[in-house]
């Protein structure tokens, strides 16, 4: 089976204060779903409070950061038969969140 990432980035979610708590059950609703049907991988969101940094490959830490590196926001990673079975997910994820979700597919990783 393959690995779907389905995400969106933080400006994306544009809901009211007092909505919140109903997105936020909605979602976990849809991941008590996911796990439940056994696809479910991993999930969660960005913690923006922490700077990203860069650690190049002799050691060394930075805060530079490719260019357009932007990433933020909420993800989860379910693992499925089809693309069409992500796209389905990804649309019960868009309705709790109240947002558009991008999907993207891991490569194939012999190893994992």
């Amino acid at each position: 089976m393959t690995k779907y990432l389905i995400s969106f980035p933080a400006r994306a979610m544009q809901v009211p204060a007092d909505e919140m708590p109903a997105v936020a059950a909605a979602s976990r609703a849809v991941i008590i779903e996911a796990k439940a049907a056994g696809v479910y991988v991993f999930g969660g969101g960005i913690d923006e409070t922490m700077a990203p940094v860069m650690v190049a490959g002799d050691g060394a830490v930075s805060d530079k950061l490719y260019p357009g590196s932007h990433l933020n926001g909420g993800f989860t990673i379910l693992e499925l038969p089809s693309r069409a079975e992500a796209l389905a997910w990804a649309q019960k994820i868009a309705a709790s969140c109240r947002c558009a979700q991008e999907v993207r597919e891991f490569m194939y990783d012999p190893i994992c």
